[in-house]
């Protein structure tokens, strides 16, 4: 397996940076046409299949509703890619528009714009920075940092990461309940935007029961917020866990290795692309979050610098599943196995 030299593409992407920021700043306007489509063809679809999902379970068995459910999900996570685009002011020029659209996406996707919008600002400015890691990232510790944990920390670490909690019980109470609180510290404007999310939230599950009864609401609801967040999830994790990602300390890193080398060019399929709003073109979002995501293929096939980078298929992607640390040493995402060659420090297990 090949890793990439970091000597090497630092100095590559320092004689190219300049030339970058200019190719990049060619696709920062957003087209409203485009952006008022995106909006119509996803959320017109996502309540006409929640809607038929309605249909079907009062009228037929429960597995006939299955696929509406699942082409709801898909909907719900293609209107979280433009409540994503919003938060970073990419889906229209207008601050207003962006910050107004993204408040009431938030309310469907279950997530409050203003604290998500910071949170997820923090992540795009530490990416890869193994001194900065902690806020809207997926918790990634190193081999040292493993070792030296006592044993009910390292217990909790491994079921997070496992990819069957982590795609279920993990990403259901990210969504479901984690959004509903703050943490400590928050500010206010974030602390405002948990609170307004969470009557709006209020309203619309009343409203929803009242309209179709709670057990049709539950059996339509559950699954859709499972399987959406279960995929907003997995893009989220393997978007920056797979091999041959990039972390560095504070002194080493560098904004544009991570925006290329450690942010994944996920190739998916059309139909996948579609309905993730293209999220899987990541290198040139994180190098450029202002572009809108409908832009992002555009930048990608029009510009060879971006398709330097080593594609992540669906196959490889799978594999990122078995990555759980970051080996400092070797620069490199490793499994659990490594461990067995480690030695822990005295008192650990």
């Amino acid at each position: 397996m090949q890793f990439p030299n970091y000597e090497n593409l630092a100095k590559q992407i320092d004689i190219q940076k300049k030339a970058i920021r200019e190719t990049l700043a060619r696709y920062q306007t957003p087209s409203v046409p485009r952006s008022v489509w995106q909006m119509v063809n996803t959320l017109v679809p996502f309540f006409a299949t929640w809607a038929l999902s309605v249909y079907t379970f009062y009228r037929f068995p429960y597995w006939v509703s299955l696929l509406p459910i699942l082409l709801t999900a898909g909907f719900m996570v293609r209107a979280f890619i433009i409540f994503h685009d919003c938060c970073h002011g990419s889906f229209f020029e207008s601050k207003t528009a962006n910050d107004w659209v993204g408040r009431i996406l938030g309310v469907l996707v279950w997530t409050p714009y203003d604290e998500w919008k910071h949170d997820h600002s923090v992540h795009h400015a530490t990416a890869g920075n193994l001194d900065k890691r902690g806020t809207g990232d997926v918790p990634t510790w190193t081999v040292a940092e493993y070792q030296s944990k006592p044993w009910y920390a390292r217990l909790g670490y491994r079921l997070m990461r496992n990819p069957v909690i982590l795609l279920t019980a993990v990403s259901f109470y990210v969504f479901a309940i984690s959004h509903r609180f703050w943490l400590p510290g928050t500010g206010r404007r974030e602390r405002q935007s948990v609170i307004f999310t969470n009557i709006g939230l209020t309203a619309l599950v009343s409203g929803l029961i009242w309209l179709v009864g709670w057990q049709a609401f539950l059996a339509i609801q559950l699954p859709v917020l499972l399987l959406a967040s279960s995929g907003g999830i997995w893009l989220f994790y393997v978007q920056h866990n797979f091999d041959g990602t990039y972390w560095e300390r504070q002194p080493k890193w560098d904004f544009y290795q991570a925006g290329l080398y450690g942010s994944s060019y996920y190739k998916l399929p059309a139909v996948l692309n579609w309905f993730t709003g293209n999220i899987g073109f990541h290198h040139i979002h994180h190098l450029s979050p202002r572009i809108p995501n409908y832009y992002l293929p555009k930048v990608h096939f029009e510009n060879p610098v971006f398709q330097s980078v080593r594609p992540l298929t669906l196959l490889r992607s799978l594999k990122s599943m078995t990555y759980r640390l970051w080996d400092e040493e070797r620069k490199m995402m490793v499994g659990f196995n490594v461990l067995r060659n480690k030695r822990f420090p005295e008192g650990g297990a």
